[in-house]
């Protein structure tokens, strides 16, 4: 879906004033928690996005099917989540390719950048591929040790229609062990769906999409790469970058 724009962007949001939302979920699926917050939204007739690494749906292919079949959308985000600037035209390429093919036949063509980190050549690369990149308006900084009612109140506060809001059903990589469980994320899930029941819809990205007109940002972010080298993972050494 090439655009011929000349500048990097990202979908963030839609302009509507339809009581809709966007759930999104970034780097599973995780066998422990993702079919948790699969019964929670079922239980509030939620639909999501889950943004999926591809070596963990490879891994988990019947989570990924049943994700798909419980009505939620799934998008790409790279097979095992490097970081797209700091790697080369022909990584990224592999990268998308084998994360599209471990979800295949169930994935869309969305794509979230690890880490939200996109430069003009990683975002060219992806619109290359057919991808819409989306990223988001609201994030719960669930990457952080911070307590489920903390997280629900501010998404909460923040909420307006239209949004795209980040949260994470698994975390390849964090600052420290302690950052790695979801049951933060899983109590702010049931506490935003419960407080909002009957005030907000919660859509798909490609159902968000039909109420209203797309805006991009123009999404241009990375990290110093001592930053990301400090990052830790549960199940293998973190990647490091030169």
């Amino acid at each position: 879906m090439s655009t011929g724009k000349n500048h990097p962007e990202a979908l963030t949001h839609v302009l509507t004033d339809d009581p809709v939302v966007a759930l999104t979920f970034d780097d599973g699926p995780n066998p422990s928690s993702t079919p948790r917050i699969l019964e929670i939204l079922a239980a509030h007739r939620a639909r999501a996005t889950f943004f999926m690494i591809g070596v963990r749906a490879y891994q988990h292919g019947e989570l990924v099917a049943r994700v798909k079949r419980d009505g939620h959308a799934i998008g790409n985000h790279s097979w095992d989540h490097p970081s797209f600037p700091f790697i080369s035209h022909v990584e990224r390429i592999d990268q998308i390719q084998r994360c599209q093919e471990a979800l295949a036949p169930h994935g869309e063509p969305l794509f979230r950048p690890p880490y939200g980190h996109q430069d003009f050549e990683s975002w060219s690369d992806v619109d290359s591929m057919g991808y819409r990149v989306v990223t988001w308006k609201l994030s719960a900084g669930d990457w952080e040790p911070k307590d489920g009612p903390g997280m629900a109140e501010e998404v909460i506060r923040r909420l307006e229609p239209g949004k795209i809001i980040l949260f994470h059903d698994g975390l390849f990589d964090a600052p420290d062990h302690r950052c790695f469980a979801r049951d933060s994320t899983i109590v702010a899930v049931e506490l935003l769906l419960a407080r909002l029941a009957g005030r907000f819809r919660f859509v798909t990205v490609p159902e968000l999409l039909r109420f209203g007109v797309p805006q991009g940002k123009r999404w241009t972010y990375t990290e110093d790469k001592e930053g990301l080298n400090r990052l830790t993972r549960l199940d293998g050494p973190a990647r490091q970058y030169v």
